[in-house]
């Protein structure tokens, strides 16, 4: 017979309102929200700052590699490019050959990034301190391994 410790966890981890993803997209939501506020005046979301960053890490990088830094499906993450290539902040090359689709800012998108980046680390700092930076790293650290887990997942 189980214990009455290991019951509680068990009937815990069946309750629907402690789901794990929709408790990290409720976050998720949340923390996009603040984010999205501090680079509206620049006129970006966090969604078009996070590709723009990490291009500008990569340089120039094949869609596909872009896809999977950002853990996103190609289609998605077409999607999301679609109006930033559309501003000419990022540049594609190879669009007539899709499938060697290579991808990097524009001069434009490493300026406007460079005046949204301000904006971002004034959030990240907000919300760094908000969770104290102990509990920040170890969110982060448990986001990684939630990462890995559910790539692995077969469900």
């Amino acid at each position: 017979m189980a214990s009455r410790a290991a019951e509680k966890f068990e009937d815990r981890q069946a309750d629907p309102a402690l789901c794990t993803c929709a408790n990290l997209r409720m976050a998720a939501r949340a923390v996009t929200q603040a984010y999205d506020r501090a680079l509206a005046p620049v006129d970006l979301k966090l969604t078009q700052f996070t590709l723009m960053s990490t291009l500008e890490r990569l340089g120039t990088a094949p869609l596909t590699v872009l896809a999977e830094k950002l853990v996103m499906d190609r289609t998605t993450l077409t999607r999301n490019l679609k109006p930033l290539i559309d501003r000419g902040l990022v540049e594609a090359s190879g669009i007539d050959d899709k499938r060697v689709r290579q991808l990097s800012l524009s001069k434009d998108g490493l300026k406007l990034l460079r005046k949204a980046w301000p904006r971002w680390e004034k959030v990240q700092a907000e919300i760094v301190r908000g969770l104290g930076p102990d509990h920040w790293q170890r969110l982060l650290d448990g986001l990684a391994i939630a990462v890995t887990v559910s790539g692995d997942s077969e469900i």
